[in-house]
């Protein structure tokens, strides 16, 4: 018997073995998990905001073995309304504090928690500390939606203005002997400048001021209007930020110092002292499962960086991709299913490969047109491919915050040759023919070889500003002068007719019943395509992977240079975790734009 049999006979007993450990696991683990208790006549929803919320992730079968499965954004919202017909939720009390959340998202909480609220329930909120020695902004901002906010006695509020922050590279990377080779069109497509400059070009620094003041303006909007404080009255506390507990008491930004126990004791008496508390996820598993029978709206996911195959996740990492196979395949299902009246596509993305966005916009495109309407809701970005994506829908809802449009493309790779020489590594190679070295990270392109690459710019930028322009029904001159790499929030990019309305979740559901002919005040049974995975596929993927081999086995020397910024923001995190260095209120790198792949 060879080696290689050998080998093979062994990985496979291994893995058998596995998968009896994970199914005796999931069958120990059906029968001794605790199960929840039946829900009290009347209830206190519980929700931490401060454990942060996942715009998706897929549904494993065995997550329960893993301990309670969070909620994701859509849930988050579906459970609240819920909650608020609910006569058994007397009311909810939250926890906030740190900067757990991108903008978006805080919008799209609080205007669930508004709408809850709108049925007369109480609603409290309180902090152990608004960013203890940190920013605390977009905590606060969340928090100004509830009724009343509370602070702990030794907490305090870091109200303290927005900070964008962008590394950049040039100086580590010429140390390294690598030498980014980028082009780009549109001069405010600035993802190549973290590794071509060392601070900010004129362009670079003018857009992201006006994204920076665009959501300043939502902020002091939000809290003006919730804490009943004109605008320039709370310009002037940004400036005088942050607070101690007691001033933060002062100034009418917190209605009471109070501890937890407190807080729980002052919603009793406001609700029913016999309520009992609950979380929503106990509450969301009791109370949301029950899907109507009605008309059905497909749900599909679009969320991380765009490639082509299958979508991908992990657990572990917390990261998620958008695989065109994965999308398109979701769209077809769903425009083939009779029972699907419309489909909702809530994208979350900063782009990616133009050639996978272009799959999926045409995907989208046919959809519209066999007669299933597709109305796009944005998440915290929809940017470049992540806008690509969403042009054939019939609508595009963002957030007033969403980071959307920058139109343009760059493209490019990084010559490691010096940094090899430095290691001692030195390359050769034979070759066929003249461009062959085109995609080499060890040469330079030549002359010849660059003009290639600019043509192919050109014609990425004519294809996406011309689809844009024809999607959109706008000029291609006015959607050239929105182009040009550029980056808006929602409330910008609506007034540039980029998209159709501001606003969350339940906003385009609403839409998309009146395209379907559905009643606004019907109820609707969301399914999520593609269909969630089997026990046995789960196990299988867990075990084997997805199947995929269209994925390389390495990565791009460009991908390379995103990883590098990327570990510096993890540094910068964990630094500032540590307390050695401050903590931005976003530590803001480039969006992904089109990124070229081998």
């Amino acid at each position: 018997m060879s080696v290689r049999r050998i080998f093979v006979g062994i990985l496979a007993s291994i893995g058998f073995m596995v998968v009896l450990l994970i199914v005796a696991g999931a069958v120990t683990g059906y029968f001794l998990w605790p199960k929840a208790e039946p829900m009290a006549t009347k209830v206190i929803l519980e929700i931490d905001f401060e454990k942060g919320l996942a715009e998706y992730a897929p549904t494993e079968p065995l997550a329960g073995l893993f301990g309670k499965k969070r909620l994701v954004v859509k849930e988050m919202v579906l459970a609240l309304q819920k909650a608020a017909a609910d006569s058994r939720v007397a009311g909810v009390v939250a926890r906030v504090g740190s900067q757990s959340m991108n903008l978006a998202t805080v919008q799209e909480m609080r205007s669930a928690i508004l709408s809850f609220r709108s049925t007369n329930k109480p609603a409290l909120v309180y902090s152990e500390t608004f960013g203890e020695l940190g920013p605390g902004n977009n905590a606060y901002y969340l928090a100004t939606a509830f009724d009343e906010i509370y602070l702990q006695p030794s907490g305090d509020l870091g109200l303290t203005g927005l900070v964008y922050q962008t590394p950049f590279v040039k100086e580590t990377l010429m140390k390294l002997g690598v030498i980014p080779e980028l082009s780009r069109r549109g001069e405010y497509k600035t993802a190549v400048e973290t590794f071509t400059e060392t601070q900010f070009t004129e362009p670079h620094e003018a857009s992201l001021r006006a994204v920076m003041q665009s959501n300043f303006e939502q902020i002091i909007e939000g809290i003006s209007k919730s804490r009943g404080l004109s605008a320039d009255k709370v310009r002037m506390l940004f400036n005088q930020g942050p607070f101690l507990s007691s001033e933060a008491v002062g100034v009418k930004l917190v209605d009471g110092l109070l501890y937890r126990d407190e807080v729980y004791d002052s919603i009793r008496k406001k609700t029913d002292q016999s309520a009992k508390p609950i979380s929503i996820e106990d509450y969301w598993e009791q109370a949301g499962q029950d899907e109507p029978e009605g008309p059905v709206i497909a749900v599909i996911y679009g969320v991380g960086a765009i490639h082509r195959g299958k979508s991908e996740s992990s657990r572990l990492y917390g990261t998620m991709s958008m695989g065109s196979d994965t999308v398109t395949q979701a769209f077809r299902a769903a425009a083939r299913d009779d029972k699907v009246k419309a489909i909702l596509f809530r994208v979350d993305s900063p782009g990616g490969s133009y050639v996978a966005s272009d799959t999926i916009c045409r995907q989208v495109l046919l959809t519209k047109q066999a007669g299933k309407p597709v109305v796009v809701s944005m998440g915290d970005v929809a940017a470049s491919g992540g806008y690509f994506v969403a042009i054939g829908a019939n609508k595009i809802v963002a957030q007033p915050s969403t980071l959307t449009g920058s139109i343009g493309v760059f493209a490019g790779k990084a010559v490691t040759r010096d940094f090899w020489s430095k290691l001692g590594v030195t390359w050769d190679e034979v070759h066929t023919s003249d461009h062959s070295t085109m995609w080499s990270s060890t040469r330079e392109y030549t002359p010849d070889e660059w003009e290639i690459l600019q043509k192919w710019l050109d014609s990425v930028y004519k294809d996406f500003t011309t689809k844009v322009s024809k999607s959109r029904g706008l000029s291609l001159g006015k959607v050239q002068e929105a182009a040009k790499g550029r980056v808006w929030t929602g409330a910008m990019a609506k007034s540039l007719g980029l998209v159709d309305e501001l606003g969350g979740f339940p906003d385009a559901l609403r839409i998309a019943k009146e395209l379907a002919d559905i009643p606004v005040t019907a109820e609707v049974r969301l399914e999520t395509y593609p269909e969630e995975k089997s026990t046995l596929d789960f196990i299988t993927e867990m075990l084997w992977g997805n199947g995929d081999e269209e994925t390389s086995s390495e990565d791009t020397s460009l991908e390379l240079l995103a990883s590098t910024v990327k570990t510096l923001e993890v540094l910068h995190r964990a630094a500032a975790t540590a307390g050695l260095l401050p903590s931005p209120e976003i530590l803001s790198t480039p969006e992904a734009g089109f990124m070229h792949g081998r």
